[in-house]
């Protein structure tokens, strides 16, 4: 496995452009220190608002923080979990990067957690399932529908099946926020190392207990220029018809 560089100025299908917002759009840590004004940021929330939510729940919320104060109160937690990432699963570079590219992630790592206190902003995505309703005869029909092998898979993955339920009402609206990011030209990246110690986390923000917090994102004007991502090669990754 290796990694290729997406250029900018590929063909697009269709022409779209979409197509070079993807193609640029690299996790960006270093941040300037200036504010993002609160309307840009609801821009972004809406960007997420707009992405599918599964059974059309909607029962997302967003936590943004702006205040110096309350970054300040966080920074401590974001660097307890970003020195056990990289002590543990970060160690070493992925497959297919090189240890000089991997090298200049982890600096850009490091420096966001050294400079955590002067993020302009942190977005937190929540997602509160609503509790299923069901009935005798709908439980009979999912019972006579998935058989007892099915029957024993769902109840063996049923904590997996949950947090995927969660997630994929969840993530598509991230993935647009990120998107609307790059568009208005702000840096972003996507993270979940807050879930290590998301009790403390939720206290120090006042999210309810029973409610799930699904990533930490720092939004900020860049102090660099976007430029093209590195991926794996499509054709590596593709599997037509069947594995």
């Amino acid at each position: 496995m290796t990694f290729e560089t997406v250029h900018s100025d590929a063909p697009a299908p269709d022409g779209p452009a979409l197509f070079p917002t993807m193609a640029t759009m690299r996790a960006m840590r270093r941040l300037k220190p200036d504010a993002v004004p609160d309307e840009t940021l609801d821009q972004l929330v809406q960007a997420a608002v707009w992405g599918p939510s599964g059974g059309n729940m909607q029962a997302y919320e967003y936590v943004v923080v702006t205040d110096r104060a309350v970054m300040a109160d966080l920074a401590p937690l974001w660097k307890r979990c970003v020195d056990a990432y990289l002590a543990t699963t970060g160690k070493h570079a992925p497959k297919g990067m090189d240890d000089a590219a991997y090298g200049r992630m982890v600096a850009a790592i490091e420096y966001q957690r050294d400079h955590f206190a002067d993020t302009p902003a942190l977005i937190i995505p929540c997602y509160k399932f609503p509790e299923a309703q069901f009935d005798e005869e709908g439980l009979g029909v999912y019972a006579a529908s998935l058989g007892p092998a099915g029957l024993e898979h769902m109840s063996n993955t049923q904590t997996r099946f949950q947090a995927l339920a969660e997630g994929s009402c969840v993530y598509p609206g991230v993935q647009n926020l990120l998107l609307a990011a790059r568009a208005l030209g702000l840096a972003a990246n996507l993270t979940i190392w807050h879930l290590m110690l998301e009790q403390e986390w939720k206290k120090a923000l006042g999210i309810p207990s029973d409610t799930h917090t699904f990533a930490a994102i720092p939004v900020g004007w860049p102090q660099g220029n976007f430029g093209p991502v590195r991926r794996r090669p499509v054709a590596d990754v593709i599997h037509r018809d069947r594995w």
